[in-house]
Formats: structure tokens, sequence, C-alpha cells
């Protein structure tokens, strides 16, 4: 009965508007007075929750992120993405594709690809006769690639809640991130083809190629300095983090000159705004979870699919659609938190690994970035590109389609998520 109470207000309060901590928290508190609880039980909780050095990797990598996009790597970045791929049919959406594969290795962050990368992209498809809607939706759709391919600032929230290897997590991302890569850039050449969208006719020649390879090479070392670093032992995850922004620091001040004094102090003021943001979130979503698990709500849930089926592939189906549904209303970072405690005791029922299941729900939550109407990444994008949200989404429907077929792949071929952690961990 409470239960459906609890999460009946949490709705209500979602419909009428109110941001989703909030929500989580006022419902929280609520029931805490009803039930005649006392409200010192909330510090105590969030203080708990952000209680986790591990979560001193996310302002770390968001840190590493900013530098990376101000310090004038995006600009060497582009340009030799553009010389690689540039030729291929669909020209800059190709470029488009491979460069948030290549940031993915930096910034750990979606919404850090789509504002950061999202300028240079969408303006330079527009400029050479590619439609202003298809840009945008490229453009959000490869961002889905950043929280991926490691680092991850999701991947490191779920570790900390599921008590998973931060490690083994972001090796299990590297191929299904590839993979999305590799189905957008698919999409791209068929659709670009259809349309007879431009792309560059000149090949760059081995020598302008190697030139932009050769400036491309210090910002590309990060996400091997990160992932190396982490599974040889050299550092934790945070340390790696750290390691990351010291280093995206350095090529910006030091190297390309494109980092100021003041910039730094604006970006490390902007990444303090966000990481508030993000741990007022934990820390009332963690409070909200903790009600939800003394309710029971866990076992409940577990209760209701195994009355509708026995079958795991079919319980791991309902979950995934529940997820998909959840993420176009709920915030990822919320939904994340809020949901994860209540799916593990399912998830440890069924033949997969917590490893596995977690670059799952990260990958389902990072799809819904791109769909209302809460996705970030395909607002951001339709403001960057001066769009219509309706019209972008439009153009983003082929793009989803992959997104999801590389979803159900790695969540029924568990190989694609586990072969790498198996062999180097």
């Amino acid at each position: 009965m409470w239960s459906l109470i609890i999460i009946g207000l949490l709705i209500f309060f979602v419909i009428l508007g109110m941001p989703i901590y909030l929500a989580m928290g006022i419902t929280s508190i609520i029931y805490m007075l009803i039930q005649g609880m006392s409200l010192m039980i909330v510090p105590q909780v969030m203080g708990s929750a952000f209680n986790e050095f591990v979560l001193l990797a996310i302002p770390l990598f968001m840190l590493a992120g900013k530098f990376m996009n101000t310090g004038g790597v995006t600009k060497r970045l582009f340009k030799f993405a553009d010389d690689l791929v540039g030729h291929i049919t669909g020209g800059l959406a190709q470029v488009n594709v491979l460069l948030s594969i290549i940031f993915a290795g930096m910034s750990g962050s979606a919404l850090a690809d789509t504002a950061g990368l999202g300028e240079i992209e969408i303006k330079s498809m527009v400029d050479r006769g590619f439609d202003k809607n298809f840009a945008a939706a490229i453009t959000a759709a490869s961002s889905s690639i950043g929280p991926i391919i490691p680092p991850s600032i999701i991947m490191v929230i779920y570790g900390s809640i599921a008590g998973v290897s931060i490690a083994g997590l972001f090796l299990g991302g590297i191929i299904p991130g590839l993979l999305m890569g590799l189905g957008l850039m698919a999409i791209n050449y068929f659709i670009c083809k259809r349309r007879n969208y431009p792309k560059n006719e000149n090949r760059p020649g081995i020598k302008n190629l190697f030139i932009s390879f050769t400036y491309a090479i210090p910002p590309m070392l990060t996400p091997i300095i990160i992932l190396g670093g982490i599974v040889l032992g050299i550092f934790t995850p945070t340390e790696a983090a750290l390691t990351a922004s010291l280093y995206a620091f350095f090529l910006g001040f030091f190297i390309y000159k494109e980092l100021t004094i003041k910039k730094t102090f604006m970006i490390i003021l902007e990444v303090l705004k966000t990481t508030s943001s993000i741990m007022i979130i934990i820390g009332f979503a963690s409070v909200f979870a903790r009600i939800l698990t003394q309710q029971g709500v866990p076992q409940q849930i577990g209760s209701v699919l195994t009355s509708i089926t026995t079958n795991p592939i079919l319980i791991i189906l309902i979950i995934n659609i529940f997820l998909l549904v959840l993420g176009c209303f709920m915030d990822v970072i919320a939904s994340l938190i809020a949901v994860t405690p209540m799916l593990l005791p399912v998830i440890d029922t069924l033949p997969i690994s917590r490893l596995h299941f977690g670059v799952i729900i990260v990958l389902n939550l990072t799809i819904a970035l791109n769909t209302p109407p809460m996705g970030a990444a395909l607002f951001i994008a339709s403001k960057i590109a001066k769009t219509k949200i309706e019209d972008t989404f439009r153009a983003m429907i082929p793009f989803l389609l992959v997104l999801i077929s590389v979803l159900f792949l790695i969540t029924y071929f568990p190989v694609l998520v586990t072969f790498l952690p198996s062999i180097l961990m």
C-alpha cells in the first residue's frame, strides 16, 4: 500500500513540473512525517551517500572534459577526424561520429560531448549543405557514446551503488561503444547517400593526414592514460580522473596555449555548480531509495516480474523496456540512483552479472538523453542548431533505432560486455 502511495506522490510532483530531486526529497519527507520518523535520517543518509571516495572522480572527469573543450583540443581532433573519414559517403556526418568516439575517452559525459563538440560539428555540417535537423540529430545521437566508452561519470555512480569494479565497467563499455559508433556510421552512409549529402572530394594525402594525426596524438593519449593506469593498478579511478584533469590542463595551458587563468577559474566554477546539482540529486535519490528498500519495493518488483514470467530473457526484456520509458521522464542520474537498488535484487536472481547489467542500464538511460520530454542532449543540439525539438526528434528516429538495437545486442550477448574485463582483469 505504502509503496503505491510513495511512487504515486513522486509521479504527481513530477507531473506538476517539480525538479526530480525535489520530488524525491519532498516525497521522502512526507512519508517520514506520516510514519513519525526523525528527519535527522535525511542528512545522515545523504552524508553517507556523499562519503564515497570514488565520487570525487565525477567533478574531476568533468574538469578534464572542460579543459579539453576550452583548451583547443576540439579543433585539432576535428581536423584529424575530417582528414581520416571526411571523404567517406556522409562526410562530416561520419566525422561527427568518429569525433564522439574519440572525445568519449576524455569527457565521460554525453552532455559535455553535445555541448562541447556540437558547436563546431553542427556549424560545419550546415555550412557544407547538411540539413539542420539532421546535423542536430546525429550530434545528439553520437554523444550517447560518451558515457559508454571509458571514462564514464554514470558508470562511476553505478559502480559505487552496486559495488562493482569501476575498471571492469570501463572495460565492459569499450566494445558496446564501438558498436554504437559503427552502427551510427552505417546508417549515416545510407541516409547521406540517399539525400546526396556532400563529402570531401579530395583526400588529404598521407603527409597531411600524418600532420593532423600528430597534432591529435596528445589529447588521444588521455583515455590510454586513464584506462591503462587503472587496469595496471597504477592508480584508482579517482586518481585517474585527477591525472586526466592535470594532463588536460597541461595541454591547454602550456602546449596549445588556449587555456588562460581566467578561463581556468570560469571552468572550475562551472564544474562546481554542475557537481553541486549532481550531488543534490545523489543525496535525495539515496534517501528515496532507502525508503523504497524499507518498504520492500525491490522484492515486490521481483514478485511482479516473476508473476508475469519466469523466463530470464523476458524478464530482462521487460526491465529494458521499463528503463527506456522511465528515461523519457526522469533525469539520468536520478533514475540510476533511484532504480538501481530496486533492480539489483532481481538481477541477482538472473543469469546476468552486475557488471553486465551496469553497462546495460547506463546505455539504456543514456539513450533517453535523446528522447523527449527530458532528452537533455536533444535539447542542447536543437538549441545549437536553432531547430524545433519535434523536427530534430523526427530526424533522430533512425539513430535511436540503431542505439536500441545495440542495447538489445549487448543484453542478449553478454560476451560483448564481459570479454575485455575477463581477459584484462
